[in-house]
């Protein structure tokens, strides 16, 4: 076991959660930037987290938090929009600018939107097919039919397209195109925040089964502290880009934040009280 002050990662280990040797995703210093002189845009700022291998890790904050960036950053997706520096590791593998081959085999990535995520001209079969293939993966058929089965949907959902069924099930084929290839870490951003609120549970327990049976490690983002804490064990606050704020959901769900706008966060959770709003504080864009 580590000492703290010798681990590069400790300063994102909250007090009371125990620091692990199996970290399997590794973020330190991370800056991102976008735009070049005055016109330039620093999302994030310094962000340092690690996440232990079988472990959901969430980033929650408001719109516009820097979260996503963050995901993004690590899934490699920002390519030459964005100025990043910082160090990066995913199962011992040092992060470069481009993502090497079993990483893109290891991390898949599940995307908010599932009217935007899937090729609208391609089928279902054509869908979870792609990845597969790209990876030179055998019984493709199989594994296609196999995948759609895992996340609640039969064979007869293959020659759709993605305008022939609902959003839920639309992101059930993303659930299932992420996990054909057989990853063990899956990016969720914001996984259920464009579906209707009767199929959001349904999708969010899919996620915990497939998690369990198949020992997934998650980083989830979301501006919901109610997923997060149904989701993850431990979760990073973020704020104009930075990370305020570092807990177990054990210390969430007692109502024992140690910042300001943790605590704000967690009241506009609970639902709508006029007195709490009106003493609100502004917190100022930097």
């Amino acid at each position: 076991m580590p000492d703290r002050t010798s681990c590069r990662f400790c300063n994102a280990i909250p007090v009371g959660l125990e620091i692990s040797d199996t970290l399997v995703i590794e973020v330190q210093d991370l800056n991102v930037v976008f735009g070049r002189g005055a016109r330039s845009f620093h999302a994030v700022r310094d962000v340092s987290f690690g996440v232990d291998r079988g472990q959901s890790f969430g980033l929650v904050g408001e719109s516009g938090s820097g979260k996503t960036t963050v995901l993004r950053a690590i899934a490699g997706l920002l390519g030459n929009v964005a100025h990043v520096t910082g160090a990066m590791k995913v199962a011992d593998e040092e992060l470069k600018q481009n993502r090497s081959r079993p990483f893109r085999r290891r991390v898949q990535m599940v995307f908010q939107d599932p009217y935007g995520s899937l090729h609208p001209r391609h089928t279902v079969d054509a869908i979870l097919s792609e990845p597969a293939r790209v990876h030179q993966l055998d019984r493709i058929k199989d594994r296609v039919v196999k995948a759609l089965e895992e996340v609640g949907l039969d064979a007869s959902f293959r020659f759709r397209y993605p305008h022939q069924i609902s959003g839920g099930q639309r992101q059930r084929v993303s659930v299932a195109r992420a996990l054909i290839i057989e990853p063990d870490i899956v990016l969720l951003d914001e996984p259920t925040s464009a579906l209707d609120v009767s199929v959001q549970a349904e999708v969010l327990n899919l996620l915990m089964r497939l998690k369990r049976e198949h020992r997934l490690t998650y980083v989830l983002v979301s501006h919901n502290l109610a997923v997060v804490a149904h989701m993850c064990e431990t979760l990073s606050v973020m704020q104009n880009g930075a990370v305020v704020e570092t807990m177990t959901v054990e210390q969430l769900r007692s109502h024992n934040p140690t910042q300001p706008y943790t605590k704000q966060l967690l009241t506009a959770s609970l639902g709508y009280d006029r007195a709490a709003i009106d003493a609100f504080e502004e917190f100022d864009s930097k």
